[in-house]
């Protein structure tokens, strides 16, 4: 059991500053999650001379592509761990150890601000969205990425589903936000109105997930995961062979050619400051 005296915030900043974690998420998932970092900028409609901030950056992918386009691009995340790996990998681009819902900038400071599949770890991700109004300059735009309904995110879809079936869910995580919170494009659109944004914008982006062997996706799951690690890791021994046992069923379902190929598709929604 995880201690549940922990705060969600604690317990998921405690994961991402495992190293073993980030590199391995950065390893196997990292793959899938660039996949949309076009269609994001695209979506803060991020082109040259532009002021942009990644939020929740992680290995700085996001914010590297920004500055690959000619933006002026900075980074922060809650983990210490992330900040130095996106500092080693990209050492030309601003990366601080910041909260999603404390960023340390003045108000007006960007034309846009962009988060890629971090809304999920926020454990209050409307006051991340009010922050980032607050540091948007007027007619700046907010963009973020998450993952599409477990029905169709396949890769963690399998997980909770064979969880729910085989073991439980109940294991004593700290509470925070629904996961799949943001996968409903009603609920996104209302999320930013709430924030102060305006015409909110949805689109779902196809991601596919390339793994050699249905072992591999459970392996990701325990070494690349923060939540649904400690989840499956909570289960009994008998549990949580089951649970593993219908997961790699599911993958199966995916095998192409060369291997699986897992669809992964992801939400992005953005909206303007006015």
């Amino acid at each position: 059991m995880t201690d549940s005296t922990l705060s969600f915030l604690d317990f998921e900043r405690a994961g991402w500053r495992d190293p073993a974690v980030c590199d391995s998420y950065d390893a196997r998932l990292s793959p899938v999650t660039v996949q949309c970092i076009d269609a994001l900028l695209d979506a803060a409609d991020v082109k040259r001379g532009a002021r942009v901030l990644d939020v929740a950056t992680g290995a700085g992918y996001v914010a590297a592509a920004a500055a690959q386009r000619g933006a002026d691009a900075a980074g922060v995340d809650f983990s210490a761990t992330q900040v130095a790996l996106a500092r080693r990998r990209y050492p030309g681009i601003r990366f601080e150890e910041a909260s999603a819902d404390a960023l340390p900038f003045a108000p007006g400071s960007f034309d846009a601000v962009v988060s890629s599949f971090g809304m999920p770890h926020f454990p209050d991700p409307d006051a991340a969205m009010r922050d980032a109004f607050r540091v948007l300059k007027p007619g700046g735009r907010f963009a973020f990425s998450v993952w599409d309904a477990p029905d169709r995110a396949i890769g963690f879809g399998v997980v909770y589903a064979a969880i729910r079936v085989h073991g439980s869910l109940e294991v004593g995580l700290p509470a925070g936000p629904n996961f799949f919170l943001f996968s409903d494009p009603e609920r996104c659109k209302s999320a930013l109105l709430g924030a102060g944004f305006v015409q909110p914008q949805v689109a779902v982006e196809p991601q596919v997930w390339r793994v050699a062997q249905a072992e591999a996706a459970v392996e990701t799951i325990l070494q690349a995961t923060v939540r649904a690690s400690a989840t499956l890791r909570a289960q009994t021994p008998a549990a949580n062979a089951a649970i593993v046992a219908a997961i790699k069923r599911s993958i199966e379902a995916c095998r192409g050619a060369d291997g699986y190929e897992v669809p992964m598709p992801a939400v992005v929604a953005s909206a303007a400051k006015p």
